[in-house]
Parts: C-alpha cells; sequence; structure tokens
C-alpha cells in the first residue's frame, strides 16, 4: 500500500469536492446564459475529484481499484481539464454558448481522444490538450486587465498546472518523495485558484448587473 499517496489524493479529492460545491451554490446566482459554461465547469472539477477519490482507494485499500482510477485519470486529462479552459474562456469573454454546443464540445473531445487512442498518439495529444487548455485560462484572466486579480490567478493556475504534469510528473522519486505526491500537492491549490478565477470572471454580460458577487460563496 502506498498510504502517502493515498493521503495526498484523498487531499486533492477534498479540494476538488470544494471546488464542485462552490460552483454548485454560485450557480444559482447566475443567469441562463452561464448555466451550461458553469456546468461544463462543475463537469470537470467533478472528474478531478472522483479521480482523486478512487485514488485513495486504490493506494489505501485495494490495488484492484488500478482500472478504475486510470479510467478516471484519464477522463480528468482529455476531458476535465479542457472543460474548465473552455468554460473558462466563455465566462471571461462574456461569450453565451448554447447547451447543444457545449454538448458539441463533450462529444469532440470524446472523438479526438478515441482517435488519438487508435494512432497510439495519446501521451501527445494529452500534451497538445494541457497547454491548450492551460493557455485559454490564462488568456480568460489576461483580458481582466486592468484587474489584476484574476491575471494573476490565472498565471499562478497555468504555472502550478505546467509545474505539476510536466515538471513533476507521476513516476519515480525526487529525494525521498514520490514524484506522484508532489504532483497531488502542487493540483492541491491549483483546483480551488482555478474554482475561484472562474467564479470572478465577468460571465454574459447582460446577468452581470442581475447577480450577487459570486466571489462571496467562496
Amino acid at each position: 500500500m502506498q498510504y502517502s499517496t493515498a493521503l495526498s489524493d484523498g487531499i486533492l479529492a477534498l479540494a476538488c469536492l470544494a471546488c464542485v460545491i462552490a460552483i454548485g451554490k454560485a450557480r444559482k446566482g447566475y443567469g441562463e446564459a452561464d448555466q451550461p459554461a458553469l456546468f461544463c465547469a462543475l463537469l470537470g472539477f467533478l472528474l478531478a475529484a472522483a479521480a482523486a477519490s478512487v485514488g485513495v482507494m486504490r493506494y489505501a485499500v485495494d490495488p484492484g481499484w488500478q482500472a478504475a482510477h486510470l479510467w478516471l485519470s484519464q477522463a480528468s486529462n482529455f476531458l476535465g481539464l479542457p472543460l474548465l479552459g473552455v468554460a473558462a474562456l466563455a465566462l471571461g469573454r462574456g461569450w453565451a454558448w448554447s447547451r447543444p454546443n457545449w454538448g458539441r464540445v463533450v462529444l469532440g473531445l470524446c472523438a479526438f481522444f478515441e482517435l488519438f487512442r487508435q494512432m497510439n498518439l495519446l501521451e501527445d495529444y494529452r500534451l497538445l490538450l494541457t497547454l491548450t487548455s492551460l493557455l485559454l485560462i490564462g488568456y480568460a484572466g489576461a483580458i481582466q486587465w486592468p484587474r489584476r486579480t484574476p491575471a494573476c490567478a490565472a498565471v499562478a493556475v497555468a504555472g502550478l498546472f505546467l509545474l505539476a504534469t510536466l515538471a513533476v510528473g507521476s513516476d519515480d522519486f525526487i529525494g525521498p518523495l514520490r514524484r506522484i505526491d508532489l504532483l497531488h500537492a502542487l493540483l492541491t491549490p491549483a483546483y480551488p485558484l482555478l474554482a475561484w478565477l472562474l467564479l470572478t470572471l465577468p460571465g454574459h454580460a447582460e446577468d452581470c448587473a442581475d447577480r450577487e458577487n459570486p466571489v462571496k460563496t467562496l
């Protein structure tokens, strides 16, 4: 058993669950135009929370949970994070996309996953998808200038994700520490910071004057 990894996964799961609760509560104060984007953001955090929760079962209870853990981790990487990036873009630009269009985004991500899986290029695709998602998050924060806080939050989120996925990884050790534990430690603040960023973005302009500031719900 890998109890240190189970602990770090458990803390990450709690952080992502807190994001789910914050986004879920904040949705009540948003207009109809922003609901699909917030639902997709909710799905992104739910996938991360589910992957981390099953990771606890895998590393602390029964290694037989490995298949489910790997599947949910893939879902979080190939669907959850991109949905969070696209949601940040839509909210940051104040774009109101219909539910069918968001459905096409989800189906497109699933189709591209299967395409690259068939070509045995999943790792390259994962890297491309991660970088694109982080660029969207960074862009969503940058266009809020001269509001500095969203821009700084976006840079911090992108930096934490890049450090976790590219510099640290999940295999082997760094000194006495497991890389996967360090990865979880970096993602634990990254997800709540991303949730905070999403809730500070303006969303659909027509709805902004009709709702309370969602940051208060965090």
